[in-house]
């Protein structure tokens, strides 16, 4: 008995041994800018949700702190609210996605509207998402170095065998009334967990102007583990309009 005890100890110190181990969280690194001359807008108490303001006032573009929630596995949803779709999104926030609405509202960007996926005879007939286009970073630490690159770098597509091409829209989401008690302030619809979305949703805030089904999302779609810092890593998503061509 006493030898099958060690044996078994034995067999999980050299499999504990065996195991990488977990890297740790990268915290969240100085906010960037633009350019030095350019002023950060604390938007919360906290300072983790900013606007970037260049010398003559105006806003360019928005800052939230994010968190990493998932490294790997299909995705549906790039930037989720905390609480919600945690398990398909690479980054939850804190903050109010209705907010964030309005902080790029400020930026210049303009809202569109959500993908639609039936016509007015309820008939199948799938329309993209509109909406000022949106540029998106992510600005983290990751092995010791810092770096800003586009947010589509973090999404697969496996089946194409490339990083996702595409810029989001500004669909805005929608506000939706509690029947229940209609003196109710309307819920924002992003709040629910499409914040930034990948697969097409109704109430996306930020939505791919392409068709991408649910399914399409969780069979093609996946999280590039190699360019994700640590799980629970923090990171600066950056959210900056991008002004229509004359």
């Amino acid at each position: 008995m006493k030898l099958a005890i060690v044996t078994i100890l034995l067999a999980s110190a050299f499999a504990s041994a065996a195991q990488p181990p977990k890297a740790e969280p990268e915290a969240l690194p100085e906010a960037p800018k633009l350019d030095a001359k350019n002023a950060h807008v604390a938007l919360s108490p906290d300072k983790q949700f900013l606007m970037e303001q260049a010398p003559d006032k105006t806003f360019l573009r928005v800052l939230v702190a994010s968190e990493v929630c998932l490294r790997e596995g299909p995705l549906e949803v790039f930037l989720t609210k905390k609480g919600t779709k945690e398990h398909e999104a690479v980054l939850r926030m804190a903050v109010d996605a209705k907010l964030l609405h309005a902080a790029l509202e400020a930026a210049g960007a303009k809202p569109g509207k959500p993908a639609n996926f039936i016509n007015d005879k309820l008939m199948p007939d799938f329309k993209p998402a509109t909406g000022s286009k949106i540029k998106v970073l992510v600005h983290y630490k990751k092995d010791g170095k810092l770096h800003t690159t586009p947010a589509q770098e973090w999404i697969w597509n496996s089946k194409k065998k490339e990083h996702v091409k595409v810029d989001w829209v500004f669909a805005g989401s929608m506000l939706l009334k509690d029947m229940d008690n209609p003196k109710a302030e309307p819920f924002y619809g992003a709040n629910s967990g499409e914040v930034i979305s990948v697969s097409n949703f109704p109430y996306s805030m930020l939505d791919f102007p392409i068709e991408i089904s649910k399914d399409d999302a969780s069979l093609n779609y996946e999280v590039k583990t190699d360019r994700v810092p640590p799980l629970f890593s923090k990171v600066w998503l950056i959210l900056q309009p991008i002004p229509e061509k004359k």
